[in-house]
C-alpha cells in the first residue's frame, strides 16, 4: 500500500481498499451505540430520514419500517455491502446512493431527520457538511451526531493532537464539538455519553433555520 500522506479523510483506504474489514472492526465498536440512539428517537410514521456516511449499513436494522431512509456515502465499495444488507433483509424502506456529503443532491427541506454517525471528522470540511445537512432538512428537523470530539481536559486534548499523525492516515482527524456546530443554526437539545468513560459523544439537536 502506498503512503496516505496528504490524503483527504474521505479518500482513506480504510473506506475503499479495506472496506472488506470495515464490518469486522466497526460493527464491534460502533453498532450497539448507533442502534440504541436510533431506537431512542422513536421516529414517527412517514418521517423522511437522511443518513450521511451510511457505509455498509450497520445502522439500518434500527430504523422502523414506517419511515423512509436514504443513506448516502462516497465509497462505492461500502454501498455495495449496504445494498447486499438491504436485499438480504428485505428492507423496502431503505435506499442508498453514492453521493458527496459536502454537495448533497437533494432539494431544500426534504428530510425530517438527519443522522451523522462517526462522519463529521472524516469529511475534509465539517462546517460544509453541517451546512448541507441543514439545507436539506426542514426547520425543526432533528439532527443526530455521534462522534469522538477533542476532550476539554487539557491532557487528553494534547493526546488527541499528538495522535493526529496516525489517525489522519486511517482517515479521520479530531475536532472540538464547537468546530462542528458552532457556525451553523442548530439548537442543542442534549449531549451525552452512554458510558461515563466513553470516547464518543451523542449530540441531539434541532435545525434552527428560519422557514
Amino acid at each position: 500500500m502506498g503512503s496516505m500522506d496528504g490524503a483527504q479523510a474521505h479518500q482513506s483506504k480504510l473506506y475503499y481498499e479495506l472496506s472488506y474489514i470495515y464490518d469486522l472492526f466497526f460493527a464491534k465498536v460502533f453498532t450497539k451505540r448507533i442502534l440504541h440512539v436510533i431506537r431512542s428517537l422513536s421516529i414517527p410514521p412517514g418521517a423522511n430520514v437522511l443518513e450521511v456516511g451510511a457505509g455498509t449499513g450497520i445502522s439500518f436494522e434500527a430504523y422502523p419500517p414506517h419511515c423512509q431512509v436514504m443513506g448516502i456515502d462516497l465509497a462505492p465499495e461500502m454501498l455495495d455491502k449496504a445494498r447486499e444488507r438491504i436485499v438480504r433483509n428485505g428492507w423496502r424502506h431503505i435506499k442508498v446512493l453514492e453521493m458527496d456529503a459536502l454537495d448533497l443532491a437533494f432539494e431544500d427541506n426534504a428530510f425530517d431527520y438527519a443522522m451523522a454517525f462517526h462522519v463529521v471528522t472524516v469529511v475534509p470540511d465539517a462546517t460544509k457538511l453541517m451546512s448541507e445537512v441543514l439545507r436539506v432538512t426542514k426547520p425543526g428537523a432533528r439532527i443526530v451526531i455521534i462522534n469522538h470530539f477533542r476532550s476539554k481536559n487539557p491532557l487528553l486534548s494534547s493526546l488527541d493532537r499528538l495522535s493526529e499523525t496516525i489517525t489522519r492516515r486511517l482517515g479521520w482527524h479530531t475536532l472540538d464539538l464547537d468546530e462542528v456546530i458552532g457556525n451553523v443554526p442548530l439548537v442543542i437539545e442534549r449531549t451525552y455519553k452512554l458510558r461515563r468513560n466513553s470516547a464518543f459523544t451523542i449530540v441531539i439537536a434541532r435545525n434552527a433555520k428560519s422557514h
